[in-house]
């Protein structure tokens, strides 16, 4: 009896099935689909009217371009910036907010960026209390993701804790190829999450509307439970927090000093 798996069938048409062929055998994709049930058929996951997200992944991935492509219009300015950017929206009857977080250099150890970005990435999931339903990891699909690339996105992930991974979604952007043997890890890392945006579509409401639903499933599959950081690291982002305040009055009292 033959047995057919239409999401391998739709994965293979979307990313390109000469590149998928070459990097997973079928009998891979049929244990990615079997532990990725919940996105094939309807399980136990319940419309939200408010949905918190948090965009993440190395530099010129695409992250500003998705969160407008969620949002439906121009909100994230596509010129990189050093600090996390939060915006809102009304979609597809959810109260949506979009924070981006910068991004790292894609050969970037976690140990090599610098401690502003970290401190940046450590504060995205603090500014939409009580903390984001899922967090999104941009991965271009015409790059290939080497051993350098996973250990930069393993490494920078790795700073908000283990237990980040089950709230991660891989979100393939900008192409139809998929290349580079290490997405097999990325993949099992996020429990087989994944979905494919292209933002030159905008018009296509469906690859929004599937993206959502899958967040939903995904506070699903963690007991309907949204993100929440270790205690440990919480307390690091209120350190963090307060110098951040002590130093831009310090700045703001050298500026008025200097205009007297």
């Amino acid at each position: 009896m033959t047995v057919h798996y239409p999401l391998l069938h739709n994965l293979k048409i979307v990313l390109n099935v000469a590149y998928i062929e070459q990097i997973f055998t079928d009998s891979q994709y049929y244990i990615i689909l079997d532990q990725c049930v919940l996105f094939s058929v309807a399980g136990d996951a319940q419309h939200l009217s408010e949905l918190r997200i948090v965009l993440m992944g190395y530099r010129a991935a695409g992250k500003s371009s998705a969160g407008n492509t969620i949002l439906g219009r121009e909100e994230f300015d596509l010129k990189t910036s050093a600090q996390c950017v939060r915006r809102h929206g009304e979609v597809a009857d959810r109260h949506i907010t979009v924070i981006e977080a910068p991004g790292w250099w894609r050969n970037y150890t976690v140990e090599n960026s610098p401690e502003l970005l970290k401190q940046e990435i450590l504060l995205s999931v603090s500014l939409c209390p009580p903390g984001p339903h899922a967090v999104l990891l941009i991965i271009r699909v015409d790059y290939m993701f080497k051993e350098t690339e996973r250990k930069a996105v393993q490494g920078h992930l790795d700073l908000l804790g283990e237990r980040v991974w089950s709230h991660t979604i891989v979100l393939f952007t900008h192409g139809d190829s998929l290349e580079g043997q290490d997405l097999q890890w990325l993949l099992d890392k996020c429990g087989n999450r994944y979905h494919v945006l292209n933002n030159q579509n905008r018009s296509d409401h469906t690859q929004i509307k599937e993206l959502l639903e899958k967040i939903e499933e995904t506070v699903a599959q963690n007991n309907g439970c949204h993100f929440e950081i270790d205690r440990k690291i919480l307390l690091e982002i209120d350190a963090i927090k307060k110098t951040k305040e002590r130093m831009d009055k310090w700045s703001e009292d050298i500026r008025s000093q200097t205009s007297e």
